[in-house]
C-alpha cells in the first residue's frame, strides 16, 4: 500500500474484492481487447482483408497487458485508446495493420462501459437477493411478534416485528425489478462511427448497407449481447448512465429507510444490530452500543443518492452527436455508485443476518401503550352493555388525557384501565377490561399478511437466484 497517495475508501474500506475487479484496469482494457478481437473477426467473416492467423494474433495477447508501454505511448500521443492501440500492436505485429479499422475511441470506450455495468448490475443483483433471504427468515420468525407501529414516530396500532420487515422487503423488490429490467434492456453501442453514421464501415464494405448490419450484430453477439442501440451520435445516450445510476439509487434510497428505522429501534433499545464481542462503541463511553453499521449505510447512501445526479447533468448537456465532458465525470461517477452500492448491500446483508431482537423491551413499551389501544374494543362492549357511544367516547377521551398526563407528568404507569374500571358509566369489572389488555388481538392479518408476502413475492425470487444464496456475504472490513 502506498500510504503517501490518497486512496479512496470505497476501496480499501466499503466494496468487495469481486466489484472492485469489475472497474479494474485489467477488466476495462482487457475488455477493449476483446472488442478489438471481435471487430477483426467480424470483418473478416464479412469479406475485408483481415486473416484468420491475424485475429488468433489477437486473441493470444487479450490479457498480458504491457502497461509501462501504454502509459509511455499515452504520455506521447495524449490519447489513451491510441496508446492501447500501440501497445497492442507491439505484441501483436501481424494485426497491428487492421487493429481498430474503422472503429472510433467510442467502440472500445462506450461498449467496455456498457458490458461492465451489466456485469457490476449482475452482482447487485445477486447481493440483493442475498439480503432479502436473510431478511425473508426474519420476517417469518418474528411474523406474529407484537410491537408499536409508529406513524409521525408517535404510537400507533400495533404491528409485528416480522410485518414490519416486509416493508423493507418490499422496497427491495422493488429495486430488483429495475435492476432486472436494467440488465435485460442495456445494449451495446455497436460500431457506430464518429458521428453514428457508419460512414467508415459503408466505405470499407464498399456501400454495402446490410454488411454494416451484420457487423453490428456479429459483434453483440460473441459480447454476449441481442442487439446494439438503434441509433447514436458518437456515443450511446448518456440518458443510460442516468437510467442505471437511477436504479442504484433506489437501493441506496430502500438501504438508508431500513438503517434509519434501525438506528431508532436501537435507541429504543428494541432491536439491535450485531455487536461483537470485543468492538468498541465509543471511545469516551465504553457503555455504548452505537449503530455504527447502519449509520455507515446511510453515510454510504447518501453519497449514491447525489452521485446519480452526475449522470444526469452529464445527459442534459451533451452537444449534438458527441462532447468530451462526460468522460472525466464518468471515470467517477459511474464505477465509484457501484463500488458504493456494494459496500452498503455487503453491509445489509451483515446487519439483516445478525439481528438482535430484545423481546422483553418490545413486550414492555406494548403493554404501555395498549390501553389507549384498547379503548375502542373496550368502548364497543360498554356499548354492548347498554352504554351511549357517545357518551363513553367523550369519556374515554377525558380518561385517556387523565392516563397520559400520568405517565409524562409523574413518570407513573398508564393507569387508564384502572380510571375506566373505577368509571360507573363503563360498568365493566377489570377482569372484563384486563381481557382486552393482549396484544396479539391488535396486530389485525400481520401473521397472514407476512406468510402470503414471502410465499408469493420473496420465494418465486430466491429460487429464480437460488446459486446467489449459495454464496458466502462478504465480510465486512471495518
Amino acid at each position: 500500500m502506498n500510504r503517501n497517495k490518497y486512496e479512496s475508501p470505497l476501496c480499501s474500506r466499503y466494496a468487495s474484492n469481486e466489484m472492485q475487479y469489475i472497474f479494474s484496469p485489467d477488466k476495462k482494457f482487457s475488455t477493449w481487447r476483446r472488442l478489438w478481437v471481435a471487430l477483426a473477426r467480424a470483418e473478416m467473416e464479412l469479406g475485408l482483408p483481415v486473416t484468420q492467423e491475424q485475429v488468433s494474433e489477437l486473441e493470444a495477447h487479450i490479457d498480458d497487458i504491457d502497461y509501462e508501454k501504454a502509459a509511455q505511448f499515452e504520455r506521447e500521443l495524449r490519447h489513451d485508446v491510441m496508446a492501447h492501440i500501440h501497445a497492442y500492436g507491439l505484441q501483436c505485429p501481424k494485426a497491428m495493420p487492421i487493429i481498430h479499422l474503422g472503429a472510433t475511441s467510442c467502440y472500445v470506450g462506450d461498449n467496455t462501459d456498457i458490458i461492465l455495468m451489466r456485469e457490476a448490475l449482475c452482482l447487485v443483483r445477486d447481493e440483493l437477493v442475498r439480503v432479502l433471504g436473510h431478511l425473508a427468515k426474519f420476517a417469518d420468525r418474528y411474523k406474529a411478534l407484537p410491537t408499536l407501529g409508529f406513524t409521525h414516530f408517535q404510537p400507533a396500532q400495533l404491528v409485528t416485528v416480522g410485518k414490519r420487515a416486509t416493508l423493507w422487503m418490499n422496497d427491495l423488490l422493488l429495486d430488483l425489478q429495475e435492476v432486472e429490467h436494467r440488465i435485460s434492456s442495456l445494449k451495446l453501442l455497436g460500431c457506430k462511427g464518429t458521428t453514428g453514421t457508419q460512414a467508415s464501415f459503408l466505405e470499407l464494405f464498399d456501400g454495402d448497407h446490410a454488411k454494416c448490419v451484420a457487423l453490428d450484430q456479429k459483434i453483440a453477439a460473441e459480447m454476449g449481447f441481442d442487439a446494439t442501440v438503434p441509433v447514436s451520435g458518437q456515443t450511446y445516450s448518456r440518458k443510460t448512465d442516468y437510467m442505471v445510476l437511477s436504479a442504484l439509487s433506489g437501493i441506496a434510497q430502500s438501504a438508508s429507510k431500513f438503517a434509519t428505522d434501525m438506528r431508532l429501534l436501537c435507541n429504543l433499545k428494541e432491536v439491535e444490530e450485531p455487536f461483537e464481542a470485543h468492538q468498541i462503541g465509543s471511545s469516551a463511553m465504553p457503555y455504548k452500543r452505537n449503530p455504527m453499521r447502519c449509520e455507515r449505510i446511510c453515510a454510504l447512501s447518501r453519497y449514491v443518492m447525489a452521485d446519480a445526479l452526475n449522470p444526469a447533468i452529464t445527459a442534459a448537456t451533451q452537444w449534438f452527436e458527441r462532447t468530451l465532458d462526460d468522460s472525466a465525470n464518468k471515470r467517477l461517477s459511474v464505477p465509484e455508485a457501484f463500488l458504493a452500492v456494494d459496500g452498503i448491500l455487503g453491509i445489509y446483508a451483515n446487519v439483516a443476518d445478525g439481528l438482535v431482537v430484545h423481546e422483553k423491551v418490545i413486550e414492555k413499551h406494548v403493554m404501555e401503550e395498549l390501553p389507549f389501544m384498547a379503548s375502542e374494543n373496550i368502548m364497543m362492549d360498554a356499548v354492548k352493555k347498554g352504554g351511549d357511544r357517545q357518551q363513553l367516547h367523550e369519556r374515554i377521551r377525558v380518561l385517556s388525557q387523565q392516563a397520559g398526563a400520568n405517565v409524562k407528568d409523574r413518570g407513573e404507569a398508564n393507569n387508564l384501565i384502572d380510571l375506566i374500571a373505577e368509571d360507573p358509566l363503563f360498568g365493566m369489572t377489570r377482569e372484563e377490561l384486563t381481557a382486552h389488555m393482549t396484544p396479539s388481538r391488535y396486530i389485525g392479518r400481520c401473521p397472514e399478511q407476512v406468510d402470503a408476502f414471502l410465499e408469493h413475492d420473496v420465494r418465486p425470487v430466491l429460487e429464480r437466484y437460488s446459486d446467489a444464496l449459495q454464496k458466502k456475504d462478504v465480510e465486512l472490513k471495518v
